[in-house]
């Protein structure tokens, strides 16, 4: 049986990148289980969202949203000592953070469109905000406690994988980060034993993220953010710390590095 999904106990939970896609349909099943004390919702905006403010409505105390950029080491600090106080055990926290196409960071086709401030950009928000937040958080899941956390990355950033070239910055920032955090995972795993840090590929979603690179893609491989919530819960229930510092994606398989 998992260690991680039932808790067993009444516990918390923290989504970070919460406001709208996958992060918004975790928080909405989860929020929906009995053995879950408290979702953490935690984005840039979360206050902002209005699909996390109907869960507010919904679920009251239960539901708890706080704006904070994951790059910003100040309100992670912050968030870990009032998330500490609460007393409710951390038993999974799950990062959904992922930029592609957005603002400096882009979807290079060739060598020729690469610039410094767009791989910044993207390197940021998928390699080093999921690391510094597990780094703020592991005072909070070190022990013999049962816990998890997980991390969205993509297939494309398998090494072994790439057989078409492009997305430069995406690729290289999804590898980054399986490396960080499979380095992680073995940290982890001296501090607590109980523990498993997963990196999961969740499909190609209907998201904004996706939404300019979809024309190609056959309708049965398009999911729906409540479908890929509801597998990668899946996956993570399915896990135990043996596999911890693994990749696999929405249907449970491992994916190559």
């Amino acid at each position: 049986m998992s260690l991680y999904l039932p808790f067993g106990e009444p516990a918390d939970v923290l989504i970070c990148g919460a406001s709208r896609g996958i992060g918004l349909a975790l928080c909405q099943q989860l929020l929906a289980r009995d053995d879950v004390r408290h979702v953490w919702a935690v984005a840039r905006r979360a206050t902002q969202s209005p699909g996390l403010a109907a869960l507010a409505e919904q679920y009251g105390e239960r539901f708890k949203r706080r704006d904070l950029d994951a790059c910003d080491e100040e309100a992670l600090t912050a968030l870990a000592l009032e998330r500490q106080q609460s007393g409710a055990p951390l038993r999974l926290v799950i990062s959904t953070l992922g930029v592609l196409q957005q603002g400096e960071a882009r979807a290079e086709k060739h060598l020729g469109q690469l610039n410094l401030a767009g791989l910044m950009t993207t390197f940021s928000t998928n390699a080093f905000a999921p690391l510094l937040l597990l780094k703020h958080l592991l005072p909070q899941l070190r022990g013999r406690q049962p816990c998890c956390f997980a991390a969205l990355s993509a297939r494309v950033g398998s090494i072994g994988d790439n057989r078409l070239g492009g997305w430069y910055s995406y690729r290289a920032s999804k590898a980054a980060l399986n490396q960080l955090l499979h380095t992680a995972s073995i940290e982890l795993r001296r501090l607590n034993p109980q523990a498993c840090l997963l990196l999961l590929h969740p499909g190609t979603t209907d998201t904004e993220l996706s939404r300019p690179f979809q024309a190609n893609v056959p309708a049965e491989r398009l999911f729906s953010p409540a479908f890929v919530a509801e597998r990668l819960l899946t996956v993570i229930a399915a896990r135990t710390p043996a596999d911890s510092g693994s990749f696999r994606d929405w249907n449970d398989q491992p994916v190559p590095w």
